[in-house]
Formats: C-alpha cells, sequence, structure tokens
C-alpha cells in the first residue's frame, strides 16, 4: 500500500523572529500552526521533538524569554510553526504577566493566517486555569484545537489512557469537532505521527491540488 508523503518536512524548522508584540510578527500571510502551554508542560520539548532539532525551540528559566512568540519557518513558503508565551512558573509582576496576555490576546483575535492551536499540557496535570482560558478562546472564535498530553511516559499506559479518554469527553462535549487529543511523549518519541499529520492537516489545507504530484513512498 503506497501512502502520499507529506510536502511538509518538519526537520526543516528554522528560526525566522521573535515578536513581543502583534506588529512585529511576520507578514501576515500564508498558514501557521501556533503550539501554547503553561510553563513546565513540556511545550518546548514537544516542538524539537516534532522538528528533530533539540535547540530549535530552547528551553530557558529566565522568565524575560517567555514573553516572546517565537515564529519557525518550514520548507513551503510562508508556512510556519509558532511557539506562544508560556504561563504558570515564570516569577514576574503581574503587570508584566498582564502586558504578555494582552499581546498573546491580539496575536490570537488578530492574526488571520493561524490555523489552529497546539494547546500542550502535562498529561499528570491538565485542564489547569491557562489550560482553560485557551480552549475558551478556542470556543469563542472556533479556532481548530488539538491537545497534545505531554509526559506520558511518567505514566502507566492505563491511566494514561484514561485520563485522554475522560478529557476527550469533557471537551467534545464542549467543542463537538473542533477538538482533537493525543498521548505524548518527547522521552520516547511517541505520538510523533499524529501530531504531525494534525499540523498537516491545518497548513495544508485548500492547498491539495498544489502537491498532487507529490511522489508517493
Amino acid at each position: 500500500m503506497s501512502i502520499k508523503r507529506s510536502p511538509i518536512s518538519y526537520n526543516s524548522a528554522r528560526f525566522n523572529k521573535s515578536a513581543a508584540k502583534l506588529s512585529q510578527c511576520p507578514d501576515d500571510i500564508g498558514a501557521e500552526v501556533a503550539f501554547a502551554g503553561r510553563s513546565n508542560a513540556g511545550k518546548s520539548s514537544a516542538i524539537n521533538t516534532l522538528t528533530n532539532n533539540k535547540k530549535l525551540a530552547r528551553t530557558s528559566k529566565t522568565p524575560g524569554r517567555t514573553q516572546l512568540i517565537n515564529f519557525f519557518d518550514l520548507n513551503i513558503e510562508h508556512t510556519r510553526i509558532v511557539d506562544l508565551p508560556g504561563y504558570g512558573f515564570a516569577k514576574v509582576p503581574l503587570e508584566m504577566k498582564l502586558h504578555w496576555q494582552k499581546h498573546l490576546d491580539n496575536y490570537l483575535q488578530k492574526r488571520e493566517c493561524l490555523r489552529g492551536v497546539v494547546l500542550v499540557m502535562d498529561i499528570r496535570h491538565p485542564m489547569k486555569e491557562f489550560d482553560q482560558m485557551m480552549t475558551q478562546w478556542c470556543k469563542s472564535t472556533g479556532m481548530p484545537l488539538h491537545v497534545l498530553l505531554t509526559k506520558a511516559d511518567k505514566l502507566k499506559k492505563g491511566p494514561a489512557q484514561s485520563t485522554l479518554l475522560k478529557l476527550k469527553k469533557e471537551l467534545t462535549a464542549e467543542l463537538g469537532d473542533n477538538v482533537s487529543l493525543q498521548i505524548f511523549s518527547a522521552l520516547k518519541r511517541q505520538g510523533i505521527d499524529q501530531l504531525s499529520m494534525r499540523i498537516d492537516s491545518w497548513l495544508l489545507e485548500g492547498m491539495e491540488d498544489e502537491f498532487d504530484g507529490q511522489p508517493e513512498e
């Protein structure tokens, strides 16, 4: 059985720029998928595992880095993955957190080329305040949401599946067909194919005819 190869190579991801606010983002053309998640949820590790580049999304204990929206170009022109600010553990003044939240909200509300959000949660501690805020935002805007339950290697298979099924029931009741979920482990490289297929479906929407001639394997 032949399988059509995706034209997107996530290994090709290269840093484009960092933006502190919407006006500093790359031109609002093409298609991009944003990764969001609380600090310590494993967002950077998920991006690095997807792109097979341990240094792409740098993990940092310096709160100042967290406020930036980081853009990474892929091999197809004007397609990107985006690393959004993380929240939860950064010990910074409330005023700064509100500043970050304002610019994050501007990006989520006004970025026309945003096709979907990957919400990264630690499978042991899902649906914290930030996660609820993001799911509500996706519900209100109709933005497709993919929940990535990371650090699955920290749980046995049974409890991990139970958490997945429970969350799937809750979020599907709230968001319907607009949400999907999966288990992921950067350590064991579990779930990469499922994640890349979901992002493919968003980034390549409307481009199918353009890539009909892609080789099959």
